[in-house]
């Protein structure tokens, strides 16, 4: 019995948490499975390392927090540093904890778009864009998400599988949908290059 208590209390002191926010890179977006690749890869190391958290991706940002033993997550930060579908990444907290928000995810993973929140609170804090959060209004998402956390235990669905679908494309299409002018222009000016260039090599040839 003292040799389980010894081991809990271990587990207690060695508890941190990293909550980190990134970009999405070019790499990652030309990819229409990345979000269902990280996910996959990161479920089945979380598990085999004790690791617990929540991976949110919506507006080309994603922001996580993961909960395990430092050197656990000491090996997890490095692999975010060194991943090519992260830029931008920026390490909000590293630090002891005395108990997990997240126990029974080893990664939920959710898109965040405007019209999928019916949270008001966070309501307040879309569009996605974590870059531009205080220090309190990243507190109060991570909050939200605990409340998510809690909502979800208490209907039995705990754990995750990797995501389904193609948030990716969607992001393209809302930045082509949005931006949409602008590709249009550098169409026809594409158009009028090359129809200049074709018009230089045939008059060299009269």
């Amino acid at each position: 019995m003292s040799a389980v208590i010894n081991k809990t209390n271990s587990e207690i002191r060695d508890l941190y948490q990293i909550i980190y926010m990134s970009r999405i890179t070019s790499t990652g977006l030309s990819s229409a499975s990345t979000l269902n690749d990280i996910a996959k890869i990161a479920i089945k190391n979380n598990k085999a390392d004790n690791v617990t958290g929540i991976l949110c991706y919506g507006n080309g940002y994603f922001f996580q927090c993961v909960e395990g033993s430092e050197q656990a997550l000491t090996n997890l930060k490095n692999r975010i540093l060194t991943d090519d579908r992260h830029k931008d990444i920026q390490m909000l907290d590293f630090s002891a904890i005395t108990k997990r928000r997240f126990t029974g995810w080893s990664l939920r993973s959710i898109i965040l778009e405007r019209w999928m929140i019916n949270d008001p609170k966070a309501k307040a804090l879309m569009p996605f864009k974590p870059y531009s959060w205080s220090s309190d209004e990243r507190h109060q998402f991570l909050d939200i998400l605990h409340g998510y956390y809690e909502e979800q235990e208490n209907t039995g669905d705990i754990d995750t599988q990797p995501i389904k679908y193609n948030a990716l494309g969607l992001t393209l299409s809302k930045i082509v949908g949005e931006h949409q002018a602008f590709f249009l222009i550098q169409t026809v000016l594409g158009v009028l290059i090359v129809l200049a260039l074709l018009w230089f090599m045939l008059s060299d040839k009269f």
